[in-house]
């Protein structure tokens, strides 16, 4: 019986509220035509759905285009492309061309291909002699294995680290074998022996951990001595020079002298059998000579005479000599012009 007049109760109170509505809109309904089911929703218009549909479509659409173009990359010429995907390398690209990455779990890292300068920080080392020297050096390296070198070493400076300490402990180890002077003296230098050595051991090294670099050529620029030995290596190497330089002179003093003495001895040898040589060429000469006067003159005596005659006035009458001669004198008629 209650249920009865609950339904009662309800049916009233909704007949009551759609004549209240309807008073509202101005029109005047029957309480009693007017039911539940007669109510009418209002329809949304259909051009309003496609309109949506269609801005989710193009939002779509580029959304898609801008994580597509974000997530491609350019590998160059110089560089290589690892793809990291959740921290871990699954490849790397050396050929230069665009390529493309997953989104949102692969990441792009560049790593130089061309060689690179690493220039590194002056150390001390002591030689054999037990000399302190500060040693200037750099190296020439470059990327062999990217993959390698991400796994092992993690970035480009961890493992230009790395490769500093291995030279560092090379160079130490190749100069505290050998003496100062052998070091820094230009005519008999070991410097290319152990640039080539400590080349070969830092890329076995480098091997070994699996760094995926390599090591061209390092080289040692300069070295130096500490400031506080400088000075006094300087005044004994000035020494040393000194005393080297005194050596020389009296040795090539000593030279010039036996050169000399020599050269002395050999001079007067070479004019006494040159003197003596000429005066048997002369006195030879001379006999000869005499061998043909004699000869010639004995042909003709009287002409003879009056050769050593005309020859003894040549020697004896001068610009201011005056002779007086009587005039039947032969000479003073050869004087006159009489010859017979």
């Amino acid at each position: 019986m209650s249920n009865n007049n609950n339904d009662g109760d309800l049916e009233k109170f909704l007949k009551k509220l759609l004549a209240d509505k309807t008073k509202k809109k101005g029109k005047v309904v029957d309480a009693a035509d007017a039911e539940p089911s007669t109510i009418k929703k209002e329809k949304q218009p259909k051009n309003m759905r496609k309109w949506v549909t269609s801005a989710f479509i193009i939002t779509a659409i580029f959304a898609i285009g801008i994580i597509a173009f974000a997530n491609l990359y350019i590998v160059k010429e110089n560089e290589y492309k690892v793809v990291r995907q959740f921290g871990e390398v699954v490849k790397y690209e050396r050929e230069p061309g665009l390529h493309m990455k997953i989104p949102f779990i692969q990441s792009v890292t560049t790593l130089p291909k061309n060689l690179m300068t690493y220039d590194m920080m002056q150390e001390e080392i002591n030689t054999k002699d037990k000399k302190r020297i500060i040693i200037d050096n750099y190296a020439v390296w470059r990327v062999v294995d990217p993959k390698a070198l991400i796994s092992n070493a993690g970035t480009l400076p961890n493992a230009e680290r790395r490769m500093s300490e291995f030279i560092y402990s090379v160079i130490r180890t190749e100069l505290g074998k050998l003496d100062y002077g052998q070091i820094i003296n230009d005519t008999d230098s070991s410097r290319g022996d152990i640039n080539e050595s400590v080349t070969l051991k830092v890329n076995e090294l480098l091997a070994n951990d699996n760094y995926g670099i390599e090591v061209v050529d390092v080289r040692i620029r300069r070295t130096d001595l500490p400031p506080e030995n400088e000075q006094a290596i300087f005044t004994r190497m000035i020494s040393e020079r000194e005393k080297t330089a005194q050596t020389y002179l009296s040795e090539g003093d000593a030279a010039k002298r036996e050169k000399e003495a020599a050269t002395d001895q050999e001079v007067q040898t070479l004019l006494a059998k040159a003197n003596s040589e000429a005066a048997v060429t002369i006195a030879q000469g001379e006999a000869e000579a005499a061998k043909i006067y004699n000869e010639a003159f004995a042909q003709d005596p009287e002409f003879y005479s009056l050769y050593r005659t005309l020859e003894s006035y040549k020697k004896t009458i001068g610009d201011d000599t005056v002779i007086i001669l009587p005039s039947d004198s032969p000479y003073a008629r050869i004087l006159s012009g009489y010859l017979e």
